[in-house]
């Protein structure tokens, strides 16, 4: 019988693009954090050899290029196996929608692959295939909120935060990375005295930033996010580190997934409600932003109305996810999601209630 796993996907909490690298990789910071939306990937490994994938999604490609077929074929070389091996993608997650879908997809078939195979793949070369195969698939390989660095494929946990409420709202749209990129780099290149405040004129702002001020801006981030993340570890018994990179492995509770010595008691619901509340404010007051919403939206106008739809509808915080389309609302209860998502389905924008999961849980449901 298949092996089926939960692919679940992401969202960033604020993305400050740096200057391009040598590698011609851009330079990131980000924190991503899983949400409870997910694909199912089903793994089965039989007698023969081969890489076959089927998905009922015309849009998934069925071939070599496909971060699912790169991932097997690394597993099968990692253990020098000779299996055919089926991958079925049952999708629920956009196609390029910016919650990491086919990366997500990816790392499921890893460890669904691990399971049928039943040889365990140690942690490092865990993240060393994800890291080879994609810049977003090593964030799945750790699950929860997840700091991401380097050109996001250095992933650092974060300690566990509350469970947020979540509206994730995906217009008909494909967004290109690559071209989001491109329309950055050109916008970067415009003078620097012609810079105007992003908050007040952001289509003069998008790329009136030396490649000194982008350096700034990645460390503003840095200062921002551990102003958001500071007082809420101050608070918290046993709060971890942000500093030191660990990778998933086995957990002590065998759940499968890293041991990062945060905290994991469960506390009240109405204590975790007033933090996630207090900690979505925070978020606010820190300034923490998308740098793709600057490109993006003036090219697609449609997709800064559903912010402000979000935001209208009583959303803490709401961002554009990765390069979109997805747009979510993070809230501080399930009825104002609800509601919200109620709004934007009878204004005609497909959207899906959900929340944030955590390291544990992610572990503990990946695989059914």
């Amino acid at each position: 019988m298949p092996t089926a796993a939960r692919s679940y996907g992401k969202i960033n909490i604020g993305l400050v693009i740096g200057p391009a690298r040598p590698d011609g990789f851009h330079e990131l910071r980000t924190v991503y954090h899983t949400i409870a939306l997910h694909d199912t990937v089903r793994v089965d490994v039989r007698a023969g050899s081969g890489i076959e994938l089927r998905s009922k999604d015309p849009r998934v490609p069925c071939d070599e290029s496909n971060t699912c077929y790169r991932v097997a074929e690394r597993v099968l070389k990692l253990f020098k196996k000779r299996a055919r091996v089926g991958i079925t993608i049952e999708k629920k997650l956009p196609v390029q929608g910016g919650l990491g879908a086919a990366s997500s997809n990816a790392v499921a078939t890893l460890l669904a692959l691990e399971r049928e195979l039943k040889q365990p793949i140690a942690p490092d070369d865990r993240l060393r295939i994800a890291a080879e195969v994609g810049s977003d698939l090593p964030l799945f390989a750790i699950g929860g909120a997840v700091l991401g660095v380097g050109h996001g494929e250095e992933v650092f946990p974060l300690p566990e935060l509350p469970t947020f409420h979540c509206v994730v709202a995906t217009p008909p749209i494909a967004v290109s990375t690559p071209n989001a990129f491109a329309s950055w780099d050109e916008q970067v290149a415009v003078a620097p005295q012609a810079q105007e405040s992003w908050r007040s004129q952001p289509e003069a702002a998008a790329g009136k930033l030396t490649q000194a001020q982008r350096f700034d801006r990645i460390t503003l981030f840095s200062r921002s996010l551990h102003e958001w993340l500071g007082g809420y570890l101050s608070q918290s018994p046993n709060p971890g580190s942000l500093n030191g990179r660990k990778s998933a492995g086995r957990g002590g509770d065998g759940a499968g997934g890293p041991n990062t010595g945060v905290p994991r008691g469960k506390g009240k619901q109405q204590d975790r409600g007033d933090r996630a509340e207090a900690l979505l404010l925070d978020l606010v007051r820190a300034g923490i932003e998308n740098d793709f919403e600057r490109v993006v939206f003036p090219e697609y106008p449609e997709l800064r109305e559903v912010k402000r739809a979000l935001q209208r509808s009583g959303a803490r915080y709401a961002s554009l996810s990765g390069s979109g389309s997805a747009v979510y609302g993070l809230f501080a209860s399930a009825k104002q999601a609800e509601d919200c998502c109620a709004g934007l389905r009878a204004d005609g924008t497909r959207a899906e209630v959900t929340r944030t999961i955590g390291r544990q849980e992610y572990w503990e449901t990946v695989l059914r």
